[in-house]
């Protein structure tokens, strides 16, 4: 089986639950009374909220028809789902939608990024990632801005993982030049960029859209958004959108392609890769 995360794995599980009982013509009523289980219990579980007993999932194959060598793939999916990943010791810090995509992105095969107005998470210095957490009133308290630096910085393996993550950016020239956290720290975290880009030349593609770029650069103005894609193919890609006071999974198939057109559209107009961190190098010399 591919990589995954607990995350992913309870995502693919209940998808593909939910796709045979549709097949088989199983609805969910009958399902909860084959289990012996509530409509809040079902709930829960459908919306990954929790995970199956190994039994209650052995009695709902049979009762889907699912095929043995299937049965075993959601059984070892269940069996990572089952899983705490990093991001479960933050529960009190990050609502269930932040929580559910930190999952999905320690799970994903490749991201593909756009941010207009800062340096995207995953590429972020500590010293700016402090400058930042420490700027957000209700982060205010250190400790709070320590466990959120962490949990960036938990993120950014994903990058060094033996199975690295393809990552690929769109950032505006705005996000280089607005300072943060002071000349040094900015200067710093477009030094720390060209680095990143030198250090993972394999699986990071970053580009910049100049402000005298020719094309419609409408997407920068959007909140930022990531692509997600995952090595397996019974997933289908999935889209997050986030603002300054929230973060929303996108799943509607038609919205997430409409994300992906916009995304190749501002990677057509921005900056071949080289180009790009000279920019980034030209800009970063010119701090004092």
């Amino acid at each position: 089986m591919a990589r995954t995360s607990p995350t992913v794995a309870g995502w693919e599980l209940m998808l593909r639950i939910r796709e045979q009982s549709k097949a088989v013509g199983v609805k969910a009523t009958a399902i909860q009374s084959a289990l012996d289980i509530s409509a809040a219990y079902w709930s829960q579980v459908a919306n990954y909220r929790g995970v199956f007993t190994e039994a209650k999932l052995r009695i709902l194959m049979e009762l889907l028809d699912f095929e043995p060598d299937e049965q075993q793939e959601l059984l070892e999916l269940r069996s990572i789902a089952r899983q705490r990943g990093w991001w479960s010791e933050y529960s009190a810090l990050f609502n269930d939608s932040q929580l559910r995509f930190y999952g999905l992105e320690d799970g994903a095969q490749r991201i593909r990024s756009v941010e207009g107005g800062v340096i995207p998470g995953l590429l972020q210095s500590e010293d700016y990632i402090r400058a930042l957490m420490s700027s957000i009133v209700y982060t205010a308290r250190p400790t709070e801005v320590q466990q959120r630096i962490r949990a960036r910085l938990l993120r950014q393996q994903r990058l060094n993982h033996p199975d690295a993550l393809q990552l690929s950016v769109v950032v505006g020239q705005s996000a280089l030049m607005q300072e943060v956290g002071g000349p040094e720290v900015q200067r710093n975290q477009l030094r720390h960029l060209c680095q990143l880009a030198d250090k993972y030349s394999d699986n990071l593609d970053l580009r910049v859209i100049p402000f005298n770029a020719r094309g419609s650069i409408a997407g920068l103005n959007a909140a930022t958004y990531h692509l997600l894609d995952f090595d397996s193919p019974r997933l289908p890609p999935l889209g997050w959108i986030d603002t300054a006071i929230y973060g929303e999974i996108v799943e509607d198939q038609r919205k997430v392609e409409a994300l992906d057109y916009l995304f190749n559209q501002l990677q057509t107009i921005a900056l071949n890769r080289d180009d790009s961190l000279r920019l980034i190098d030209d800009i970063a010399s010119r701090i004092v």
